[in-house]
């Protein structure tokens, strides 16, 4: 449907990108593209597990492979117009030749400005998991290997512990807990120490929601 006085350029536009799965957030995407292409890359380049290629770099997101150029953010082969594009398009925007530094490990609550995303990081992140706590702890060996994950360093608390990274640069730590007799089931994400040099503080509350989305998905 054409509003009334539109170009038709611009209507042809629109339905370009619809048929293309563009959101609200392309252009905010494409934002934090250009500027990533505009400037240096060698700092991004540096990043483990960020390689190179002729039209940008390639990566794994959220348990699955990406790719970067200037004309989006490619997850699974598909192009990402939706959240976890930005999520990618800013941890490009924004390197920095900053480690990442683990431990101690950092609630989500103890990271900058963290507040006003709280409620919606224990539902979205962490509870969010706990109905399928039974079927991943079944299935740890299976996940790990398949996510990349590994067991944090010394003794952690609950009936397994996962790190996983959503991103390069980006640790978080599960630990999820059985239920029993006397406990319900519960899951907690801990957040890399300088987690916050690499994404805003919203960025990783969202960077946590689709690692744990990708969780559920290895569950058959």
């Amino acid at each position: 449907l054409k509003p009334c006085g539109a170009p038709d350029a611009v209507i042809i536009r629109f339905f370009e990108r619809v048929s293309m799965g563009e959101t609200v957030y392309a252009d905010i995407i494409r934002g934090h593209l250009a500027e990533v292409f505009r400037g240096d890359t060698a700092i991004l380049a540096s990043y483990p597990g960020i390689r190179p290629t002729p039209d940008g770099f390639e990566l794994t997101a959220f348990g699955q492979p990406c790719r970067i150029s200037s004309q989006g953010v490619f997850i699974a082969g598909q192009p990402d117009w939706g959240p976890r594009g930005i999520i990618v398009g800013l941890l490009a925007r924004h390197a920095v030749s900053d480690v990442c530094i683990v431990t101690p490990w950092r609630a989500f609550r103890e990271l900058p400005d963290s507040a006003p995303y709280v409620g919606a990081f224990r539902a979205h992140t962490e509870q969010i998991l706990v109905p399928h706590v039974p079927a991943l702890y079944r299935r740890r060996e299976g996940i790990a290997a398949s996510l990349q994950g590994q067991s944090p360093d010394g003794d952690s608390p609950g009936d397994w512990a996962l790190v996983l990274n959503p991103l390069p640069k980006i640790a978080l730590c599960y630990h999820f807990y059985l239920p029993d007799e006397d406990f319900p089931a519960n899951v907690t994400c801990l957040y890399a120490n300088n987690a916050d040099r690499f994404l805003p503080t919203d960025a990783l509350a969202d960077a946590g929601e689709y690692m744990s989305r990708a969780l559920i998905a290895q569950l058959p």
